[in-house]
């Protein structure tokens, strides 16, 4: 038994030995190394609304699709959509109190509530801001001023 142990103790001292380097053959050339140069990639915080797809990764994401398509019959599309472009300030009070309304996107109705997404207006304009501007849309951008007359309404 205890020659089974020391054999043991020398087996894996040698191969942690081995494994550190230990057993290299050292020789006196030096090791070339490359250099490679790399530019930084843009991080999302460079990106004019970065905030916004922030938010929208987080909360719209699951319902309205990474693309915005939606979901047909059930989550209306934010993409191309004709109700967001119709009326901005409407898409800010939507996505702070919530809806209950039936909508008519792009022809197609949706019945589908949507609870309250953020909490302050800061968080509206900028999760609107985003959506106004991706997916192919080209819908402007909303202000702090346009929502100045939104309620908040108590969750």
């Amino acid at each position: 038994m205890k020659r089974t142990f020391m054999f043991a103790l020398l087996l894996g001292g040698f191969v942690a030995f081995q494994s550190c380097g230990g057993g290299e053959t050292k020789t006196d050339k030096p090791a070339e190394t490359a250099v490679v140069k790399t530019e930084a990639a843009p991080s999302d915080a460079d990106e004019p609304f970065a905030a916004g797809k922030k938010i929208y990764m987080e909360k719209c994401v699951v319902c309205h699709q990474a693309n915005g398509e939606g979901v047909p019959g059930a989550f209306p599309p934010l993409k191309n959509s004709d109700y967001l472009l119709a009326d901005k300030v409407r898409a800010i009070a939507q996505t702070l109190n919530g809806s209950n309304e039936v909508m008519i996107v792009n022809g197609q109705s949706y019945n589908a509530p949507m609870p309250p997404q953020v909490d302050t207006k800061e968080d509206a304009v900028a999760v609107i801001n985003y959506v106004l501007n991706s997916f192919g849309n080209d819908g402007g951008t909303v202000t702090l001023e346009d929502a100045a007359h939104i309620d908040i309404h108590p969750r």
